[in-house]
């Protein structure tokens, strides 16, 4: 009998919506294709959906943090009008020259909302489109996938090939670890 994942961490840009390169107002906020319908499955299931982004427009003053949370509530009612929600959002908003612990593939916003919502880290399952927003759950122990963009470096797919899982959609990716209802 397949268990349930402690709670589901999504990378923002390149998972769940186009990645605009520093998207900074809410009308670039675009859906990728079966994401809504794959955040509502977790929620069917009652296991948080949370996001863990880096946002480093914000430390090099792209966007403030006023534009990033509009932009947070945005994807909100777009996944709303949809039938899906986030259960919560954690941002780095430092550039990748800054020394942080916040980061990915920092832990710091993982640990964070494991404390927050009381999930365990090593039965959590991360996804994203960089090796990065996975890595965090390659050091807990949890299950990992990566899904492929047009972003994503080689690199980070052979990586993801030996230490993780690569799929093709987040729908798929899905399938993997959560019981058909």
């Amino acid at each position: 009998m397949n268990s349930l994942p402690s709670a589901v961490f999504l990378d923002r840009d390149g998972t769940i919506i186009e990645d605009a390169h520093y998207l900074s107002k809410p009308e670039q906020v675009r859906l990728l294709p079966g994401a809504a319908r794959a955040i509502a499955r977790i929620n069917a299931v009652l296991v948080p959906a949370i996001v863990i982004t880096n946002q480093s427009g914000i430390g090099r003053g792209i966007f403030s943090d006023e534009d990033f949370e509009r932009i947070t509530d945005r994807l909100a009612d777009v996944l709303a009008e949809n039938g899906a929600h986030l259960d919560a959002t954690y941002h780095c908003p430092h550039r990748p020259d800054e020394v942080c612990e916040c980061r990915k593939p920092g832990t710091l916003l993982f640990r964070n909302a494991a404390r927050d919502h009381g999930i365990d880290l090593s039965r959590a399952l991360y996804i994203g489109d960089r090796y990065r927003d996975i890595e965090p759950g390659i050091t807990f122990g949890g299950n990992c996938v990566l899904i492929p963009s047009d972003e994503t470096p080689p690199a980070d797919t052979l990586a993801a090939e030996e230490r993780a899982r690569v799929a093709p959609s987040l729908s798929v990716a899905l399938d993997w670890f959560l019981c058909s209802n």
